[in-house]
């Protein structure tokens, strides 16, 4: 079973955060040894472009076979280049192609062993696509809206013709909807490379609790990731 660590050198929002300590150490190393800590996981391949995140990543165990070449390292890369380039990469170079391959993204760090567990065995023991871990959405899509800009005028984001004007229904009346996290992604590899697609049609759902859904992408997620880190038993380092 293959983990990847995606973890890009240029970051706007919070710059060096994959590197940046949190609780001690880097923030990448969260995700190095929740990989390395979950019996099913046989590989850990973090994909950058920056020396510096590879030199960390290393240290805390995990392997760079390769550096991620720049055009698949900028703000609108998306994880189906970076997956298809790591992919081909090690069957090319070291004839190496996992059934399943497991994300790990650095910027959510807060993860329970026994999650990642039963992820990858309700994976194994299905015929789906993939699988992600989702959380109860903070807010509904039902009572969002775009703006034309032509006309002034507001359209409602979402229209289902089963709930007549689902913008003025309470809360309570609409469907429940759930919120895609970072947390974990396990894809079955012929999906990334065959299909070209990071989900395929057939996606599991694991849910998670709102509280554990940390997603950092500037200084307040940060430390929010962080309190959670130290106050929960979750993929951390004891001293």
């Amino acid at each position: 079973m293959l983990a990847i660590i995606p973890a890009r050198g240029g970051s706007k929002g919070l710059p060096g955060k994959n590197i940046k300590p949190i609780a001690g150490h880097p923030l990448i190393a969260y995700s190095i040894k929740a990989a390395l800590d979950s019996p099913s996981v046989t590989r850990v391949i973090v994909s950058t472009d920056s020396e510096e995140i590879a030199q960390v990543a290393r240290s805390y165990g995990a392997e760079i076979p390769f550096i991620r070449p720049s055009e698949f390292a900028n703000d609108l890369s998306t994880d189906l280049e970076v997956f298809t380039h790591a992919l081909d990469w090690l069957e090319m170079n070291e004839n190496y192609k996992p059934d399943l391959v497991v994300q790990f993204r650095p910027t959510s760090p807060v993860r329970f062993l026994h999650d990642i567990e039963i992820c990858i065995h309700k994976m194994q023991s299905s015929e789906a696509d993939s699988l992600r871990i989702v959380t109860p959405a903070f807010h509904t899509p039902f009572k969002m809206w775009v703006l034309d800009e032509a006309s002034a005028q507001m359209q409602p984001l979402l229209q289902q013709d089963i709930i007549r004007e689902s913008y003025n229904q309470p809360r309570q009346n609409l469907p429940e909807i759930y919120w895609q996290i970072g947390t974990l992604d396990v894809i079955r590899t012929d999906v990334i490379t065959e299909r070209k697609s990071m989900s395929g049609k057939n996606i599991l759902p694991y849910i998670i609790e709102q509280q554990f859904a940390v997603d950092i992408d500037d200084l307040g997620s940060f430390k929010r990731a962080e309190e959670m880190i130290l106050k929960y038993d979750c993929v951390k380092f004891v001293s």
